[in-house]
């Protein structure tokens, strides 16, 4: 399948947290079968609403933002891709997980969660 049939959706498509991740990718490949998302550079609600010199420390001292699991600061996780998105306040068509994970790849650097994401798209694509 090729890349260009890949629908790119620009929220977390997994974790709680994940509105308050920075960093995100969600892809859905394989004719629509399979969520690919990425989520990292998580900045908690908490820093978010500390005053700005604070909060500026704070990031200085946590470039990877907190982390988001065990030793990890960025995480690519597969799902069956469910029902999508048709919330009249949204739409976005972002479909919903179906289950729980099928793959996984953890990073602690936004070029390797990159990587990983592409790595896991093409990898899910190939299946049918």
């Amino acid at each position: 399948m090729s890349r260009q049939s890949w629908e790119w959706f620009g929220t977390a498509g997994h974790l709680i947290v994940g509105d308050q991740c920075r960093f995100h990718l969600a892809t859905v490949v394989s004719k629509g079968k399979y969520l690919v998302s990425t989520v990292g550079f998580y900045i908690p609600s908490s820093i978010a609403g500390l005053p700005d010199q604070e909060r500026m420390e704070w990031l200085r001292m946590h470039a990877n933002g907190e982390e988001i699991g065990c030793g990890r600061f960025y995480e690519t996780m597969v799902f069956e891709a469910g029902n999508r998105c048709r919330a009249k306040s949204c739409a976005c068509g972002l479909p919903e997980i179906s289950g729980s994970e099928l793959d996984y790849e953890a990073a602690n650097r936004a070029k390797e969660a990159t990587e990983n994401h592409m790595k896991l798209c093409l990898k899910w694509d190939k299946k049918r």
